[in-house]
């Protein structure tokens, strides 16, 4: 890469034609991070146009407003799960508890943690570099599969369970835009041949730790919703509402147990 335009406006532009939509925003981010220094800049700008994601770059991201910390290799919080995150601070009283499940930089957790500082929000995540980055975060995290590494304790108090869990079909994978995978692990994504064997697995694992009237949150997509109602049925979930994003596409799953 010979060099970059002068200013966040050529900045702009080289990142726009590039194809990445939020072309201003990202520029004024890679410019602040290189804080004046050329060279910098330049080493910045030429992994963001190979793909990698901005957050690593500059090692965070602004998810409901809160500043999260994002190391690199760690999931990168989208912005389409704020609502969920949302609804869940909705859905924690002042001095509940709440579990964060494969919690990544732990960013839905250090949500719920500002927004109810006198609650208990503890976060489980499998990958041990994620771990780390929400344990940067400030997050109580715990190292494990699911609910498997959670304190004693906790069982039949928690207030909200809520999750960002793997839910992509295994063969739709391939039709995840191009950089995803070429610098995020399948780990984060993979749900599995109909994308649900994860969201099944937190459906069965949740009653052991859900008080009566506590609430169940999960993002998921397509028909999977419908498909986990049985499931939600069985482990004695009522009152399911789909989550709808605004083209009311289901983006989510709540259910009181």
């Amino acid at each position: 890469m010979a060099g970059v335009p002068n200013g966040d406006d050529g900045l702009a532009a080289l990142l726009a034609s590039a194809g990445f939509v939020a072309a201003g925003e990202e520029a004024a981010e890679l410019v602040t991070c290189a804080a004046g220094d050329g060279d910098q800049l330049k080493r910045l700008v030429a992994r963001r146009l190979a793909g990698e994601p901005l957050a690593w770059i500059t090692g965070r991201v602004s998810f409901c407003g809160v500043d999260i910390l994002v190391h690199p290799g760690v999931y990168v919080p989208r912005w389409q799960s704020e609502p969920l995150a949302r609804r869940a601070v909705q859905c924690l009283p002042e001095d509940g508890v709440a579990i964060d499940l494969c919690a990544g930089s732990g960013a839905i957790a250090k949500v719920l943690a500002t927004a109810r500082p006198r609650a208990r929000v503890v976060a489980c995540e499998l990958d041990e570099r994620a771990a780390a980055c929400a344990t940067a975060n400030g997050v109580e995290v715990y190292c494990g599969d699911l609910f498997a590494p959670l304190p004693d304790g906790l069982e039949r108090r928690v207030d909200v369970v809520v999750g960002v869990v793997p839910y992509v079909p295994s063969p739709a994978l391939a039709l995840l835009p191009r950089d995803t995978l070429a610098f995020e692990s399948p780990l984060s994504y993979d749900g599995g041949p109909e994308g649900t064997d994860v969201l099944r697995r937190v459906v069965l694992g949740s009653p052991r730790f859900l008080r009566p009237g506590g609430t169940l949150l999960l993002e998921l997509g397509g028909d999977q919703a419908a498909v986990l109602e049985g499931d939600l049925a069985c482990q004695g979930f009522v009152d399911v509402t789909v989550l709808l994003d605004e083209d009311d596409d289901a983006r989510g799953v709540e259910a009181i147990f």
